[in-house]
């Protein structure tokens, strides 16, 4: 089955809602980014919440997330748009521990407990919005619910897990966004909130075969859900060697030449995908302007 995420609503439009499977993402990006088990799981928690955020975006609109904390794992970077396409690194791969006290992957100390969430959204405007709050908890789901609330305005409840097998590739991943829009009643949200606190992790909703579609009908209620489309989701990262070369043109002859003199070429390597670019010393010299 090919990751995918759905849009809805319920409650007469009162609660919006999103819920994606994206194990298939988050392994490719694993093996791209060679990330140990407790990275694995935070970078996949990012992807997938950023997934579903840039699902909130339409046309080419975009944004990018950065968790910055302080743990040893260092800096999350990912990037999604409104079409389903996601991308993402982390500062240092190969962290991983014993599981905490509630035997999962322990993605607090990873991350840290101090720092920032940021998410850059560029909507073709002049100026791009920025929002940020401080980091809360570190487990990511939680991070996010802080941000939506506080930066954003918006009251949401936020899941997503990961699930890593022992050769450290992806066995589930997935997550959920439910949002109390305006007109949303206070028993609304109270019985939302029952099903979200009486739902099994939303990881192990995926691993046993829930599909988003199953997973809207526990956390919402079953008669009550809305589907309003159907996104693909992959890993895409828009990365080529022509891209590069207007970044090395826009260096100058000089910094070219110094490239040809020293190094006898060049070589690039993008950090959402890892592809390697070469130049040689004749493609550099084409590049250099008049």
């Amino acid at each position: 089955m090919s990751d995918y995420l759905l849009k809805a609503t319920a409650y007469a439009g009162d609660v919006r809602a999103y819920a994606i499977r994206s194990t298939d993402t988050v392994e490719e990006a694993r093996q791209r980014q060679d990330t140990w088990a407790t990275a694995s799981a935070a970078m996949g928690r990012t992807l997938s919440i950023s997934t579903m955020l840039g699902a909130m975006l339409k046309g080419d609109d975009k944004l990018t997330v950065k968790v910055e904390g302080n743990g040893p794992m260092g800096a999350i970077i990912t990037d999604a748009n409104a079409k389903g396409e996601v991308r993402g690194y982390v500062g240092n791969p190969h962290v991983d521990f014993e599981s905490n006290e509630h035997g999962k992957l322990d993605v607090r100390r990873a991350v840290g407990t101090e720092g920032t969430l940021s998410i850059v959204k560029d909507l073709g405007l002049k100026n791009h919005f920025t929002g940020q709050v401080p980091i809360v908890s570190g487990e990511i789901s939680e991070d996010f619910t802080y941000y939506l609330a506080n930066s954003e305005q918006v009251p949401s409840a936020v899941g997503a897990g990961v699930l890593v097998n022992p050769d450290h590739s992806i066995l589930a991943a997935g997550g959920f966004i439910v949002q109390m829009l305006p007109g949303a009643s206070e028993d609304t949200i109270a019985r939302i909130e029952e099903n979200i606190a009486n739902v099994p992790p939303i990881s192990k909703l995926i691993q046993d075969g829930k599909l988003p579609e199953e997973i809207l009908g526990l956390l919402l209620g079953e008669d009550k859900v809305k589907i309003h489309e159907r996104l693909p989701v992959q890993f895409s990262c828009p990365c080529s060697k022509e891209r590069l070369e207007t970044a090395i043109q826009s260096l100058g002859n000089e910094e070219i030449d110094a490239m040809i003199r020293e190094d006898h070429g060049a070589t690039a390597s993008c950090h959402f995908c890892n592809e390697i670019y070469k130049f040689s010393i004749d493609e550099l010299r084409a590049l250099k302007t008049e």
